[in-house]
């Protein structure tokens, strides 16, 4: 009777952590969307940087101030060594994803940041010279094929934010392969990375958003109708974005690595469908078909990975694949992976 309740329990745990996942996630998408076409607000820099504002202070709080998450400490040697390189690649993923998401829809963008697998493959095949299995440069067939076809097919096609979205994957996938290296021997979780990397994303950016976007915030201020009412909604997405690393904290520790593949590739579906029902951006049938084709993909991935991190060590040819969950996920969560 216990084993049953118990059981009870951790399904119903693993649900509510992938719901609320779930639900920050698109909520920050939508949001980030709206500040761009409804609110006219359309300076990405400018949101990034309140976004790594706002999880900065957000880290701070919840590992100093409320204490709910042990600080892993770095030496200061390692925090300008290691640190600031990861966080300069965290800031332009971050901003990438921000611009793409100003020209192209939520749809779109959502789709081209699924081609992440492939681009990291990729680049551990080029750059480091790493072996992969023919089952995972199988499982991209799909992944590229669904790709193209959404990108041949988009009814808003932007070449400008469809650019941001592709070198926002090269920017995602670059900072999880060096994650392996510089930050080896710490285990972050995504509470301390934002802790870490958030301070000194703000201030790479801040510059660079006040000189590119300066005259165009304030000119905002002085010609839009409501400014109060949409500052609380663009300081409250940074709250968001905060709010989805937590909830990415809480749904690693709640699920395991093939549910969370099958979530993450869910969700994508969550807030594609959640945007055209706000948007109502046009999709045509091929370039649905393209967009599940592609999650389709992204699904088997996951899962072939999952079943080469099985094999016993020293099978031969066998690429370094995650042993369990912690190192299935990117660095920062998609977003963060997901945060945009």
């Amino acid at each position: 009777m216990e084993e049953t309740k118990l059981l009870q329990w951790t399904v119903f745990r693993s649900l509510l952590a992938i719901l609320q996942w779930w639900g920050f996630n698109v909520t920050v998408i939508i949001m980030n969307k709206w500040i761009f076409q409804k609110l006219d607000f359309k300076f990405p820099l400018s949101v990034s940087c309140i976004h790594f504002i706002c999880s900065a202070i957000g880290a701070y709080l919840v590992i100093k101030v409320l204490k709910l998450k042990p600080l892993i400490v770095v030496d200061p040697e390692d925090r300008w060594r290691r640190i600031f390189p990861m966080s300069f690649v965290f800031c332009i993923n971050i901003v990438l994803g921000n611009v793409s998401l100003r020209y192209i829809p939520v749809s779109f963008m959502q789709t081209i940041k699924s081609f992440t697998p492939a681009t990291t493959v990729v680049l551990q095949w080029l750059v480091w010279k790493k072996y992969f299995d023919w089952r995972i440069w199988a499982s991209l067939i799909p992944i590229v094929g669904g790709i193209l076809l959404t990108s041949v097919t988009e009814l808003s096609f932007n070449m400008f934010g469809f650019c941001a979205a592709l070198f926002g994957c090269l920017a995602t996938s670059t900072k999880t392969i060096l994650a392996e290296s510089l930050l080896h021997g710490y285990k972050f979780d995504s509470i301390n990375t934002v802790y870490y990397m958030a301070p000194f994303a703000t201030m790479i950016l801040a510059v660079p958003a006040m000189l590119l976007e300066g005259n165009g915030v304030l000119e905002w201020f002085q010609t839009h109708q409501s400014v109060s009412s949409s500052l609380v909604i663009i300081f409250s997405s940074g709250v968001m974005a905060f709010c989805l690393n937590f909830s990415i904290f809480y749904v690693i520790h709640s699920t395991t690595a093939v549910t969370f593949n099958v979530a993450g590739n869910l969700k994508v579906a969550v807030a594609v469908l959640v945007s055209w029902l706000i948007f109502r951006n046009p999709i045509s049938g091929l370039n649905a078909v393209g967009c599940a084709i592609t999650l389709v993909g992204c699904t088997f991935y996951g899962y072939v990975r999952h079943i080469l991190s099985q094999q016993p060590p020293g099978t031969p040819r066998t690429p370094r694949t995650p042993r369990n969950l912690m190192e299935l996920l990117p660095l920062v969560n998609d977003k963060i992976d997901d945060k945009v």
